[in-house]
């Protein structure tokens, strides 16, 4: 069978061939053998390309071999860049905001405050990338509200096309930012910051002093304790996601509270001081007056005031004349105001008592060619009536019947040629030539106020000295609990003679009698001095009055000092005097001070005749 069918597939295969080849030459070709058959066969196969393979696998293997190279490079030796490029998109940091500290007087009464306000900002990459920019309305109403030309809003915006922060109003006003916050308009957005009030206004303005726009102290007591009032904000470092969803917290850190600053100033008495002084500068026609009120027991300043002052809280036009703060500033010959210290220094050298007499016979002398007067020869006085008539011989013979440098000593011991302590940015130490060499007329001269400048800090610092018993303690301006350091420099028993002899100055018939308060006894000096300009002296004076109150326990020294006065009046007696009056008056009962002359007889202040020396 099997082969019966091997032969039959071989005549079959025999058959096919021989019709093959009886169609080939019907066609007229030759029939086609085997070889033929696998020409056919390669020519019908596509071909391989190896060269187009290889380059294939080539590009395919760089590739992935810079991107394995790249990352390895940023994973393994540059990790820090891409984690900060990772935490620019993700990590931010945020501070908190700080108010600076307040200013409060003895009392607690607010002088300085930090308050919310609205600062208007733009993006302008975000504004000019609006469609409507040049056509919005909005823009003019927005440059109307802050009082610029639609113009230069438009050229603010343009010329700083690449930033993404400008400030538009720094610190505007409430109802200009809910405005703003109403147009809508796209880049223009509202940033809170404070803002610096003063609530007493100029009453306070060169105690105070005042912060620049950023709110960094510049001036007074905001310039001096800056760092102590601005504090330091809390910092969170956080993650957020790509819609700004707070994530994680990475780090807090925690900032210092600001610290607030309370003064030794009373309010009350700083308002009530600061209206007398102003009026007093109106009437007399004054070019400027200071005035500062001290506490005798602790050298803590309850008033400094200056005329004219400013509104620290709108310093628009304000003179620089105006805002120095001229109590510890602006020096001046005190005039006869340091009479006192011509006794004080006899008395505690010794070469004069008590009860001694002065002989100013016959009213006038010549020292080195100059000549030395009163405005009448008084002859024989005592120590108390040099001060009371303020007696231009009585004090150059008190004070050239001692050795010089005993003399000179006392104003360095009484605090007359260094700071007052008063710790403020800008206080003068005044003028004092110290000479090898000091003639009569020298001394003499300065015995009665020449020769010398001082300011009305050291000024009072001087008479709170006495009215302390020879105890003398640098002034303060801001509480602390800090023992302050004191010397006695001259003894108590001095101080109270001198006390007791300066009283008689503010009397009926005393150079000092317009600076009587009723139902208090109250001692003090005049002063006069002409002020020096180049070559000499000119016609301007200067007025001041320094005095300490009750005689009985002396509680507050007070120095006035009127400037420049013009018209009929222009002595110490006459200006500073009566206002020095009003302020002590004002200050005792405010302190609720116990008057200590009610047994006293009504005084009549007759219109004595004015002398030239006007003190």
């Amino acid at each position: 069978m099997k082969d019966w069918l091997n032969k039959s597939s071989k005549t079959n295969k025999k058959q096919t061939q021989s019709r093959r080849s009886a169609n080939a030459k019907s066609l007229g070709k030759k029939p086609l053998g085997n070889k033929s058959n696998k020409q056919a066969k390669q020519i019908a196969k596509p071909g391989f390309n190896r060269w187009r393979f290889q380059f294939v696998v080539v590009s395919l293997v760089l590739v992935f071999s810079i991107v394995v190279s790249r990352a390895a490079f940023l994973q393994i030796i540059q990790p820090d860049r891409l984690r900060i490029e990772g935490d620019n998109r993700t990590v931010r940091i945020k501070e908190g905001t700080v108010q600076r500290g307040m200013i409060t007087d003895r009392n607690g009464e607010e002088l300085a405050v930090s308050v919310p306000v609205q600062t208007i900002w733009a993006d302008p990459k975000q504004v000019l990338e609006y469609p409507e920019f040049e056509t919005d309305v909005r823009w003019e109403a927005l440059a109307k509200v802050l009082d610029m030309q639609e113009h230069e809003l438009v050229a603010r915006i343009t010329n700083n096309s690449k930033k993404r922060f400008i400030y538009l109003k720094r610190k505007t006003n409430p109802v200009v930012a809910d405005y703003v916050q109403q147009l809508r308009i796209p880049g223009v957005r509202l940033r809170e910051e404070s803002k610096r009030y003063y609530p007493a206004g100029e009453i306070t303005a060169h105690i105070v002093g005042f912060t620049n726009i950023d709110g960094k102290g510049i001036e007074g007591i905001e310039l001096r304790h800056n760092d102590w009032m601005i504090g330091t904000p809390s910092k969170r470092k956080i993650i957020k996601d790509a819609k700004g969803r707070e994530i994680e917290v990475l780090e807090e850190e925690k900032g210092s509270k600001p610290q607030n600053v309370v003064l030794t100033i009373d309010q009350r008495i700083q308002s009530a001081v600061y209206q007398e002084l102003k009026k007093a500068v109106q009437t007399y026609e004054a070019t400027s007056g200071s005035a500062i009120v001290v506490d005798v027991k602790t050298a803590e300043v309850l008033a400094m005031v200056n005329s004219p002052s400013f509104n620290p809280n709108n310093r628009n036009n304000v003179p620089l004349r105006s805002i120095r703060n001229r109590a510890i500033t602006d020096t001046f010959e005190p005039g006869s105001t340091v009479k006192p210290l011509s006794v004080i220094n006899a008395l505690d050298y010794g070469s004069y008592g008590t009860l001694d007499l002065v002989d100013t016979s016959p009213g006038y002398m010549r020292l080195g060619g100059s000549r030395v007067s009163d405005p009448r020869n008084r002859g024989q006085i005592s120590l108390a009536d040099v001060l009371k008539f303020s007696s231009n011989m009585g004090s150059s013979k008190l004070a050239l019947s001692t050795p010089k440098e005993s003399f000179l000593d006392i104003f360095y011991r009484m605090g007359l040629v260094d700071y007052s302590g008063i710790d403020l940015i800008g206080e003068s130490t005044g003028i004092f030539n110290e000479r090898r060499r000091w003639s009569d007329i020298e001394v003499a001269t300065l015995s009665y106020g020449y020769g010398i400048s001082v300011t009305a800090a050291q000024l009072v610092k001087m008479y709170t000295t006495i009215g302390a018993g020879g105890v003398s303690k640098p002034l303060s301006i801001v509480k602390t609990e800090l023992k302050k350091p004191e010397e006695q420099v001259i003894s108590k028993e001095i101080a109270n003679d001198v006390l007791a002899m300066m009283e008689s100055v503010v009397s009926a018939d005393g150079s000092g009698k317009r600076a009587i308060v009723k139902g208090y006894r109250v001692a003090g000096k005049t002063g006069t001095s002409i002020k020096a300009v180049g070559g000499g002296y000119g016609n301007d004076y200067v007025n001041v009055f320094a005095g300490v109150g009750p005689v009985s326990n002396p509680e507050i020294a007070i120095v006035v000092v009127i400037n420049e006065p013009k018209g009929d009046y222009y002595y110490g007696g006459e200006t500073a005097a009566p206002t020095f009056a009003k302020i002590m008056r004002q200050t005792l009962r405010t302190l609720n001070i116990a008057p200590d002359a009610l047994g006293e007889s009504k005084i009549q202040l007759a219109d004595v005749k004015r002398e030239s020396s006007g003190d």
